[in-house]
């Protein structure tokens, strides 16, 4: 199989990336570097099987060419990161959207299968927890560009339904709560490497808010499986599907779980959002994934513990460090 994945410099495609390689799959891979980046793909480019474009999933031309050419096309191409979202809401929509209407266009002409990936955020404000694929969303106001990203992944869930439902085009939405793992950077505001190069550089651990917002971090090693097996799974096109640990944690917890790991003396500070955001910044106190139709398709759910991850997570800055 040949599987052709926009995004695939970034931190879930590169990994996505690497699997496929290794159950020896061919890859295309596509990203124009604006978060991705070159060296999460070094290591795969003498690798048979093995190529990558520099370019935008928004190039009609390119993307239905690299379409043609594979099987199975997986859509991770996406502005990332609380801070890109805050800071630039125009790139945010347009990206997410023209880019999803492209690969999709390009999916629909041979009824090829693609995967549109989304996120947790698009329960918004919701407190029904946990948070199920079939829950009503809640989003906040249009004058808020925090949920500028959360509306744009809603749009492109509903885009890809549709066609599915008119054109007949096979996909899965699989819906990813906090992935974590080796090579995400905290550049657009990823708390866990965030606090992991702050623990490993002596600086004080920066926990916005309150620090009692909750979050599930699930391996991006089970994540990418999680994905892989839905698309040998027949039963899982046409659907939405949750993706997620479920091990709940709070902010200030993680960050104690961080400098007791790296073995930091540094200080936990909270800083109000106000300070690390716009104005009327909101932010979702809880999210945790039902991942019980994940667990009915693919008898699989991610089980990596929090220390584990944060262990893995910490080895990688490490190394990184080592080779500055």
């Amino acid at each position: 199989m040949k599987v052709f994945i926009t995004g695939g410099a970034g931190f879930i495609g590169s990994h996505m990336a690497e699997a496929l390689l290794d159950r020896g799959d061919a890859v295309m891979v596509l990203d124009d570097l604006s978060t991705g980046r070159m060296e999460n793909i070094d290591h795969l480019i003498d690798r048979p099987g093995f190529e990558y474009r520099v370019g935008s999933a928004t190039d009609t031309p390119l993307v239905t060419e690299l379409v043609d050419r594979c099987d199975v096309t997986m859509h991770l191409a996406a502005a990332v990161g609380v801070k890109l979202i805050v800071d630039q809401p125009v790139h945010t929509i347009e990206t997410n959207v023209r880019a999803t209407e492209v690969v999709l266009e390009a999916t629909a002409k041979k009824k090829k299968l693609v995967v549109v990936a989304s996120t947790s955020e698009v329960y918004g404000k919701g407190v029904k927890i946990p948070f199920a694929e079939d829950d009503d969303l809640k989003l906040g106001p249009t004058a808020n560009s925090r949920w500028a990203y959360a509306c744009s992944k809603a749009l492109d869930e509903w885009l890809a339904l549709a066609y599915w439902r008119e054109k007949g085009v096979p996909v899965i939405i699989p819906r990813f709560f906090n992935t974590v793992g080796p090579r995400q950077t905290g550049r657009y505001g990823m708390v866990l490497p965030t606090l992991v190069a702050q623990a490993l550089q002596g600086d004080p651990l920066t926990v916005y808010g309150t620090g009692q917002q909750t979050r599930c971090f699930g391996h991006v090693r089970d994540v990418v499986a999680a994905v892989l097996a839905l698309v040998e799974t027949p039963a899982a096109v046409g659907q939405v599907i949750n993706i997620g640990s479920q091990e709940e944690v709070t902010i200030l917890q993680l960050a104690e779980v961080v400098r007791e790991l790296t073995e930091a003396d540094s200080d936990i500070v909270l800083v109000p959002y106000t300070e690390a955001y716009a104005e009327g910044f909101e932010d979702m106190q809880r999210r945790v994934p039902d991942v019980s139709k994940l667990e009915r398709l693919i008898g699989f759910r991610p089980r990596t513990s929090l220390e584990e991850i944060v262990r893995d997570v910490v080895a990688d800055q490490r190394s990184r460090l080592a080779a500055t």
